[in-house]
């Protein structure tokens, strides 16, 4: 097997009993790197502290990452005036904030009936927002709801 050692110097081939012995009589562990290679490929290394640098390394990139989140604002299907101005501001707060914004429409009793004043209702908050945000998944009516999800442009 191909032998590397820990300062990524290529020993050459060894057989695996030679390998073992180079890396006890340095105290490091020997790692199979490529084991579908022909001949499979050994390091010569730490392996403690290696686990332990790739976790701290997986553990910075985590901590980069920005989690998008889902708000959701619930309307019906008779909204006034001042309520769709007031959840129109707060949906795009939360779009500028770089959140997804769901508005879901909940059906009623005989609300039920005329589903398509709910469909306009909807489309009046993708077009009121259309400016900053785009449509990630157009209405969709699932038993007594419909909803939209939109999300931010950049």
């Amino acid at each position: 097997m191909q032998v590397i050692d820990e300062n990524g110097n290529k020993l050459g081939v060894l057989p695996l009993d030679n390998a073992i012995a180079k890396a006890e009589e340095k105290d490091l562990d020997l790692v199979l790197v490529a084991p579908n290679n022909n001949p499979a490929v050994c390091k010569i290394m730490n392996y403690g502290k290696y686990k332990f640098e790739q976790a701290k390394k997986e553990k910075e990139s985590r901590k980069n990452q920005k989690s998008v989140e889902i708000k959701e604002i619930r309307v019906t299907p008779n909204i006034g005036n001042h309520d769709f101005e007031f959840k129109s501001r707060n949906a795009r707060s939360f779009l500028n904030s770089g959140n997804k914004v769901k508005f879901t429409l909940r059906f009623r009793g005989r609300e039920l009936n005329n589903i398509k004043a709910g469909e306009e209702i909807l489309n009046k908050f993708i077009e009121n927002l259309s400016d900053i945000a785009t449509v990630e998944k157009k209405p969709f009516l699932e038993g007594k709801t419909m909803f939209i999800i939109l999300s931010n442009k950049n």
